[in-house]
């Protein structure tokens, strides 16, 4: 006879009940704070796997410039640079026609679908433009027109980055749960590749004139505010985050209801709520934007989490650096915060 009592959710709530969590945030101060980050950091970074990336050395970014176009709102550039030793990744980089002198970066990772073709606007047919649109997901083309330069990177699992030796997939199809299980043979994880690719993106950022490496900020909806958030958490050279639609809990959502295995970081229970990963970031400035009608990250358990980062904020005397904006509808991006907030803190 079945137990209808053993559901993900059910499960989820007793094991998040009776596990002890190493890196809760239980600063009282300030100096406290500073001590909880920098135990919790190096912790995180070791979970996610990029220690095991790190361990394979490092090798030169070698840059090659595959394309180059003229947009309406600036020049839209294909790169890919050597991440790993023999291992390539391609991210797009926007910019004006025109600039007087370097400009801050905003880094965008994308999430599932059709996911960095919304961001620069390579659609491939009128429908898909209209739904981009619709959901505000061109946030690379956002940036140019906003004034920065803005990198879009194809993340592993995805489009030109997905696995191919088992067959390729459908067009908007992923890879990801394939390459997350081959990551885990390795001690990796997908968040972790993808977050250590976005930091071999920033260094060859460095090295462009026309960008302010001082001055990045990192956003994007879904499965890239995944990104957005762990990528900021581990590497302080990014100053601002903006997660879309993934700031939750992970009891309420990623262990609550189905999602995408890329999403799965093994043990991170142990260690923190996705609360305590934002307080990674502060006293940075720090945007979680959530979707009233957002399913798969509900908004009461999001309100909560915020509840908890803010608090944390507050000892770090950034209580001002820390927003949560929610938008009306459900599971897409909403800009209306984001450049406002941009300009007034980056």
């Amino acid at each position: 006879m079945r137990n209808n009592s053993f559901g993900p959710d059910t499960y989820t709530q007793h094991l998040s009940r009776e596990t002890w969590r190493e890196f809760a945030c239980r600063a009282k101060n300030a100096d406290e704070l500073i001590s909880w980050q920098k135990a919790f950091r190096p912790r995180l970074i070791e979970i996610l796997g990029i220690n095991n990336i790190i361990e394979r050395g490092e090798c030169d970014l070698e840059p090659r410039r595959e394309e180059s176009e003229k947009i309406d709102e600036g020049v839209r550039e294909l790169w890919t640079i050597q991440s790993e030793p023999g291992f390539r990744i391609p991210f797009y980089l926007l910019r004006p026609h025109e600039q007087s002198g370097p400009l801050p970066l905003i880094l965008a990772p994308h999430g599932h679908g059709t996911g960095h073709l919304n961001y620069v606007g390579l659609w491939e047919n009128e429908e898909q433009k209209k739904s981009a649109q619709e959901g505000q997901r061109d946030i690379g083309l956002q940036a140019i027109r906003n004034g920065y330069i803005a990198i879009v990177p194809v993340l592993r699992g995805y489009h030109q980055m997905s696995l191919q030796t088992w067959g390729r997939p459908e067009p908007g199809k992923n890879t990801c749960a394939s390459m997350q299980r081959l990551a885990l043979l390795f001690g990796r994880t997908l968040v972790g590749e993808r977050c250590y690719d976005l930091g071999r993106i920033l260094d060859y950022a460095q090295t462009r004139t026309e960008i302010q490496d001082d001055r990045v900020a990192v956003t994007g909806n879904s499965g890239g505010g995944t990104i957005s958030l762990f990528s900021a958490a581990v590497d302080l050279r990014i100053k601002m985050s903006i997660p879309s639609c993934y700031f939750c809990t992970f009891e309420a959502s990623i262990g609550a209801m189905f999602h995408c295995g890329c999403n799965f970081v093994p043990g991170i229970m142990r260690l923190g709520e996705m609360h305590d990963i934002a307080g990674l970031i502060a006293p940075r400035p720090f945007l979680a934007i959530s979707g009233k009608k957002d399913e798969i990250f509900p908004i009461e358990d999001a309100k909560a989490a915020f509840e908890k980062v803010k608090n944390i904020y507050a000892l770090a005397g950034a209580e001002d650096r820390c927003e949560h904006f929610i938008g009306s509808e459900g599971h897409r991006y909403y800009k209306k915060p984001v450049w406002p907030f941009v300009q007034q803190w980056l």
